[in-house]
């Protein structure tokens, strides 16, 4: 776990560096004009849509630690590459690579949850490792500001892209030596740990690693609801984050704040941020049936942000930076809708496709995102906030529709088999007879949520 949140952190930390050069002079030294710097914030999700389903595969194909590290240790390097550019068409390259090596690490993170942890663990674990994301806003703001102050012949942007890509890459190091491929190849378990590590998310019949492509797994990820029901969500929730991402600093700069007390004043938005991650992964994690409205619950908090930046009058800055800090809760509803594809997904060819698909909706919506925010309405950008609003909404009917369909669908089963299983695992009570509880049975095999009777959703 720490390692995946350390990763993460530095993942975020690497995709918004081109958001804190934004009021460092990256558009003046790189000649930038018009859109061309919204078009360069989605040249990185170009990358990771054409690399998200290639990058599924290879999730079954190759060891998954190793994997992840190469992808590190490769983005580290095109990081470092960014503080040689020197026009568009090279930055805008570079945001593509970008995107293509760090576009498996969620999904990837994702997996390794569901290898590691039983299903009621996954909306905790997964929001930890999601934490990275606020840490990462926070440290960044202090580390650029710091890099800001340097006075030397090179630009404190082009440091910037250096000093972040040097950290990465020293901690790509550290992943290849310790990030196990599978719990049997933790090195820091006894071989007793490992078969407990190994055999403990098994119990779940969900959990098993394969190295088999199978097609008909695909197929039926593909015309599962639930698939697309998390596809659209993740569309209408991308969108605003494509604006966060890249615009945070821009929106904040134009509240009449110079370039580095806009660099410090991003740092609560991160601290909210963890916030809210962590108490929503706490929240899903003891209340049942509780996922989905915590995750609508957090898209509302969030409207309310956009609500804030948009439409306050410009006098009441205040307020309208207490609409930024607030506005980037819909993020840590993200975790908890990967919670739902390794809880509530089973069969690992079948979870990998629909991770890849989720990821084309999560890349489709970041690439959209810059664009809505036009140059010639800075730094207000109505309309972006506009379509945020719009968007948030729809993610908050999406979501309770997933929830509503799921819950249906464990219905009808307890009806078909005269049973009432609870999603918890290993519970099941009988409607005829006396009340019991029994350990369900390993299925041992690799077999789809629809392909098993006994499965159950959590909500």
């Amino acid at each position: 776990m720490p390692l995946m949140f350390m990763t993460y952190m530095l993942q975020y930390l690497d995709k918004v560096t081109l958001g804190y050069t934004a009021v460092m002079g990256i558009q003046t030294d790189t000649h930038l004009y018009g859109q061309q710097y919204s078009w360069c914030s989605s040249a990185f999700y170009f990358g990771y849509l054409v690399a998200s389903f290639p990058g599924s595969i290879g999730f079954v194909k190759f060891p998954i630690g190793k994997y992840l590290s190469t992808a590190v240790l490769c983005w580290s390097i095109v990081l470092m590459c960014h503080g040689a550019a020197s026009s568009f068409t090279s930055l805008f390259i570079l945001r593509t690579l970008l995107g293509v090596f760090e576009s498996i690490i969620s999904p990837g993170f994702s997996l390794i949850t569901g290898i590691w942890y039983k299903p009621p663990e996954h909306s905790l674990r997964h929001g930890i490792w999601f934490a990275g994301n606020g840490l990462a806003s926070i440290f960044g703001g202090l580390l650029a500001y710091a890099v800001g102050k340097i006075d030397d012949k090179i630009a404190a942007w082009r440091w910037l892209f250096i000093i972040f890509g040097l950290i990465t890459f020293a901690w790509s190091i550290t992943l290849i030596l310790f990030l196990p491929d599978s719990p049997t190849t933790a090195r820091w378990l006894t071989p007793h740990e490992r078969e407990i590590a190994h055999s403990r998310p098994q119990k779940n019949i969900n959990s098993f690693k394969s190295t088999h492509w199978k097609r008909h797994q695909a197929i039926e990820a593909l015309t599962d609801p639930k698939t697309w029901l998390l596809f659209f969500y993740t569309a209408f929730t991308s969108l605003p984050n494509g604006g966060v991402t890249n615009f945070t600093s821009v929106i904040i700069k134009g509240l009449g704040h110079d370039q580095f007390r806009t660099l410090l004043l991003g740092m609560p938005q991160g601290g909210c941020q963890v916030i809210f991650t962590l108490t929503a992964a706490l929240l899903a994690t003891k209340l049942r049936k509780s996922r989905c409205i915590i995750i609508a619950c957090l898209l509302c908090i969030a409207m309310l942000g956009w609500c804030l930046v948009g439409y306050l009058p410009e006098s009441q800055t205040s307020g309208r930076l207490g609409g930024v800090f607030i506005f980037a809760a819909y993020a840590s509803g993200f975790p908890l809708s990967l919670s739902i594809i390794a809880s509530d997904v089973a069969g690992y060819t079948k979870k990998t496709a629909v991770s890849a698909v989720v990821f084309l909706a999560y890349c489709a919506g970041n690439i959209s995102g810059p664009q809505v925010f036009f140059a010639r309405e800075a730094p207000h950008y109505r309309t972006g906030c506009r379509v945020c609003i719009i968007c948030l909404c729809l993610g908050i009917l999406d979501i309770l529709l997933l929830r509503q369909y799921m819950d249906w669908e464990n219905k009808r089963r307890d009806r078909v088999q005269g049973v009432v299983i609870e999603a918890e695992p290993g519970k099941l009570v009988e409607i005829d007879g006396g009340n019991g509880v029994v350990e369900l049975p390993s299925a041992g095999v690799d077999e789809t949520d629809l392909e098993q009777e006994n499965f159950r959703y959590i909500l």
